[in-house]
């Protein structure tokens, strides 16, 4: 049997790690999805690891809600059994948060007091902790801003915690492939500045995406291509100056991210078409035309269903499974 040496033990880890952040960007997905994000209305990063053990104590965080504007304005009728269902979900993102934290932490002492991590990383992998770290700050920040005069969070708080995700798991995904010194490819600086604005692109559309679940966009002109008859509908742009429709109206919100997302669809099919040409025929960019393909087709399917959560979510798993594709695609190009 083939020895791992320790540069495959590391890369292990790294995949292991992206793949817990993508199993909690699906996990924040459904509980943005089931309204349950301000369940928990307490930051205990390290005693709020376990959930509620008595009946007192569920008493407790459940009279804690009663004096938040959600439940004084949205959710009144709960009883507490209805509250024990949405506290599970953001317990759970809680908790896979933490054990994230762990199963990162813990390897990068062990290899570092091994003297095991290769020349040159030490500070990419602090910095991965850091941005960790910092994941969680934000995460009761947003939290924070649904406590306070409204029922439901800032969706710019949102925005951020969901691009902070896709950072997180794209410099995992990226330090991985460094590590394993996968093959590069020499290509124009033209492709090279084409392939990296598609993958700004990518982004924008995460954040105009983010920017739909806040505000529950989704569930306005649920239909495609046309939004009430018209491309663009008279109240995407009520509001004056007419920019600021694209970050406060739903409509013009959600006008934005389906168009986005079509020419996201556009740019990376684009680039896939110019690889091939290039000679890039790996599984990365074969792959790509498919999952951007499924990624629009969910997206429809999403609005179309007037956001049905399986679909949801899919959607969002999608979107991370299209940006670590594509990140080792583009981390390729020399």
């Amino acid at each position: 049997m083939q020895k791992i040496n320790a540069h495959n033990t590391i890369t292990l880890w790294l995949y292991l790690t992206a793949f817990m952040v993508f199993t909690m960007a699906v996990i924040g997905a459904i509980t943005r999805l089931t309204e349950s994000g301000l369940s928990m209305v307490e930051w205990k990063p390290l005693i709020g690891a376990l959930p509620p053990l008595s009946e007192a104590e569920w008493q407790r965080v459940f009279a804690k809600y009663q004096q938040t504007p959600e439940f004084i304005k949205v959710n009144s009728w709960m009883s507490l059994e209805d509250f024990k269902h949405i506290f599970f979900w953001e317990w759970l993102h809680r908790l896979w948060g933490r054990l994230i934290g762990l199963v990162y932490a813990a390897p990068l002492l062990y290899f570092w007091i091994r003297n095991k991590i290769p020349t040159g990383y030490k500070p990419r992998l602090l910095f991965i902790l850091f941005l960790g770290a910092l994941q969680g700050v934000m995460g009761w920040y947003m939290v924070k801003s649904g406590l306070i005069d409204r029922p439901s969070v800032s969706h710019f708080r949102l925005a951020a915690h969901l691009g902070l995700a896709f950072l997180i798991f794209a410099a995992l995904i990226w330090t991985a492939q460094d590590i394993e010194n996968r093959k590069t490819f020499q290509v124009s600086f033209c492709f090279k500045r084409q392939a990296w604005a598609t993958l700004y692109l990518l982004f924008i559309t995460v954040i105009w995406g983010a920017y739909v679940a806040g505000l529950d966009a989704g569930m306005v002109y649920n239909e495609f291509p046309f939004m009430g008859g018209a491309i663009l509908p008279s109240d995407a742009l009520y509001h004056s100056p007419i920019w600021v429709n694209f970050f406060q109206n739903p409509v013009g919100i959600q006008f934005l991210h389906r168009w986005l997302g079509i020419l996201s669809c556009i740019a990376v099919i684009a680039v896939h078409v110019r690889a091939l040409k290039n000679g890039l025929k790996t599984k990365d960019v074969y792959a790509l035309p498919f999952i951007v393909l499924l990624q629009v087709g969910l997206g429809i399917s999403t609005l179309l269903s007037m956001v049905w959560l399986p679909l949801a979510a899919l959607h969002q798993a999608t979107a991370l499974l299209l940006l670590g594709t594509y990140i080792i695609f583009i981390r390729r190009l020399t």
